[in-house]
């Protein structure tokens, strides 16, 4: 495998389009919107910047990955020789449904088609297409180039060696994996759900402050990121329409707090937006409003 085609330049698209060219692959990154295109070229170009100066890559490391690296908004022409795509468009089933047959009618049959989803079933997805077999879920986390996990999960017709594709490109790109079956949310966005939606519970009993809590998930049980940080930062319209999906597939302990939902309706969806739980406009890092 050496020619990997990234659909979507969002902030995932373009950190999975850093790994996979810093791994080593021939990478295309498609958007529609030429705009979003070179915003994206100026973000990798930076993280790749930074990744020189930390020590995490070479001048020349960087470099090459920056020629392997092209962006496109055609996205049949840059998926007709491709080996594996990676969709990374919004959580939405109908335009997912509409990429996913677009790729199957325009990419090779060896082709192996990853969705980057975090809720969505692979299996459903993998239905859109005429190769089932060959599709899977390939979960990346935010921000891609830091986070170290890969959550691999197969859909019901999801063969051994599609599986093992993706963990192998992914392992390609620096990162661990583990390998899991079908289960709404998987492993990863249940737990991490569940969290952030009992976070804004408690924000709303007046539990504690956005930074109180946070500071107590991070000391008291060694989370990286509080959940309020997490949320801002993933967006919570995002973190509002994965609940919904899980509410609808697992039940009542995953419905929505209502504080979420009012967040979401005034606009504040977090870094994105500028304004979430926190305040990112003030200054760097954010003032709680």
């Amino acid at each position: 495998m050496e020619s990997i085609v990234v659909v979507g330049s969002g902030v995932m698209g373009r950190g999975i389009a850093y790994a996979a060219a810093a791994g080593g692959f021939h990478v295309q990154l498609v958007d529609v919107q030429e705009e979003a295109l070179q915003n994206a070229r100026g973000e990798i170009g930076a993280i790749f910047s930074k990744g020189v100066q930390r020590g995490k890559l070479t001048e020349e490391q960087a470099e090459g990955a920056r020629q392997r690296l092209f962006y496109s908004s055609s996205l049949s022409d840059a998926v007709s020789r491709a080996d594996l795509v990676i969709e990374a468009v919004p959580e939405n089933l109908d335009i997912k449904k509409a990429v996913f047959t677009e790729l199957d009618s325009s990419a090779p049959p060896h082709c192996y088609l990853a969705t980057n989803t975090s809720t969505m079933s692979p299996t459903e997805i993998g239905s859109f297409t005429s190769r089932p077999d060959k599709v899977i879920a390939m979960h990346f986390f935010n921000p891609v180039h830091k986070m170290p996990l890969v959550e691999i999960v197969r859909g019901h017709e999801t063969s051994d060696e599609t599986a093992h594709a993706a963990k192998e490109a992914a392992e390609r790109m620096g990162k661990e994996t583990v390998v899991v079956n079908e289960f709404p949310g998987f492993v990863t966005s249940r737990i991490s759900a569940m969290v952030g939606n009992e976070a804004f519970y408690m924000l709303q009993e007046g539990v504690g402050t956005p930074e109180e809590i946070d500071k107590a998930i991070k000391l008291g049980l060694n989370y990286p990121m509080g959940p309020f940080e997490l949320g801002d930062l993933v967006g919570l319209d995002t973190r509002l329409n994965n609940l919904n999906y899980l509410h609808q597939t697992l039940g009542e302990k995953y419905r929505p707090c209502p504080l979420l939902v009012k967040y979401v309706k005034a606009g504040r969806l977090g870094r994105k937006t500028g304004r979430g739980v926190y305040d990112y406009t003030a200054e760097k890092g954010g003032v709680t409003k």
